[in-house]
């Protein structure tokens, strides 16, 4: 074997060490929003005293399904929420008794179609858009709701602004006025 040829195939062997590496090697998973349920996050608040953002989204609400498939997958708007809030996906037109507050909340005509939930009611004030996002304080005050889908810089002011408790000090205009995004540029263009 000559010279160049033992080179090469040092090279190959080389490149295969590299290939089984990388693919021995596992992938760590992106972090994702821990989402629960309305009971769950109530019982945490016990515990450790955060805000609750509430998702209140349909199985047929096409913008619900790209604010999961790109909004709430970008890194940073995980990071705020994980951080700052309990998430809760509330399937507006669920069957399920929600008990809160010693009262049973229902869907009054469960096998209708697109009926909605009295939670989903009360917690959106009868206004039934979807997606539309609750804010509680962790005494379960109703803040407010942001209703329609919103990219990730838009949710990232939002989330900002409730889950760091800058709405108790600034409006939102002063807020916006020094709000500095951690998004990266491409993303927050």
């Amino acid at each position: 074997m000559n010279k160049q040829s033992r080179i090469l195939n040092r090279m190959i062997q080389s490149m295969i060490i590299m290939l089984v590496f990388l693919v021995a090697t596992p992938v760590t998973a992106q972090e994702k929003i821990k989402w629960m349920s309305f009971e769950e996050a109530i019982a945490l608040l016990e515990k450790e005293p955060k805000h609750i953002f509430i998702d209140v989204y349909t199985d047929w609400c096409g913008w619900c399904k790209k604010m999961d498939a790109s909004t709430f997958v970008d890194p940073v708007i995980v990071k705020l929420m994980n951080d700052n809030f309990y998430a809760v996906k509330l399937d507006a037109e669920q069957k399920d008794t929600i008990m809160f507050q010693d009262k049973a909340f229902v869907n009054p005509s469960p096998e209708g179609r697109r009926s909605s939930h009295e939670m989903a009611q009360a917690l959106l004030k009868g206004k039934m858009s979807y997606p539309s996002f609750v804010f509680l304080n962790s005494q379960t005050e109703w803040l407010t709701v942001v209703a329609g889908f919103r990219k990730a810089p838009e949710m990232e002011q939002v989330l900002t602004y409730f889950g760091e408790n800058i709405y108790e000090e600034k409006t939102w205009e002063q807020f916006i006025a020094t709000f500095v995004s951690k998004l990266p540029p491409v993303t927050a263009q």
